[in-house]
């Protein structure tokens, strides 16, 4: 769990990384997206110390997700903006499950955790509306392109968790 997490927050990072790369610092976009990508940093920071304090190693497929995590940030962001949202709509939605299910399971059985993961959830969650209210429905192709970042997010949390 923690292994899948940590994959995802770094990936997160590397995403946000690539599209600011391409929009620069100018912008209302960048700014939120300079804002998100300061909390994916904060959960990332978190999910190393756990990583530490547990003994659980990273995923293998560390390498891979920087280098996919960024071109996948890149690449959205030279569709423009409203793309670049788009994505941070497709992940956050496959997120949400993903720490729903977490937190559920945690229940009772590691209630620290369970409060960091159902936190971190709630920003995810903030992050997607945020996204939304940046009209990232209006991108064109919108949903094929944030069906295959779905997808992509899903194929990534299920390899974290075994590789």
């Amino acid at each position: 769990m923690l292994r899948v997490d940590h994959a995802g927050e770094f990936g997160a990072v590397r995403i946000y990384d690539g599209q600011l790369a391409v929009l620069g610092s100018g912008g209302r976009a960048a700014a939120e997206i300079r804002r998100m990508a300061a909390a994916e940093e904060r959960h990332l920071a978190v999910f190393e110390a756990l990583l530490h304090q547990r003994r659980v190693r990273p995923t293998l497929l560390h390498p891979l997700w920087s280098v996919m995590g960024y071109a996948l940030g890149a690449a959205t962001a030279l569709l423009g903006e409203r793309a670049a949202m788009a994505c941070t709509v497709a992940i956050e939605e496959v997120i949400d499950g993903h720490y729903r299910a977490q937190a559920d399971y945690l229940a009772g059985e590691d209630p620290t955790l369970e409060e960091t993961v159902r936190a971190f959830r709630a920003d995810e969650i903030a992050h997607r509306q945020t996204a939304l209210a940046f009209g990232a429905e209006e991108t064109p192709g919108y949903e094929l392109l944030t069906a295959a970042i779905r997808g992509g997010s899903r194929l990534a949390i299920w390899l974290s968790t075994r590789l």
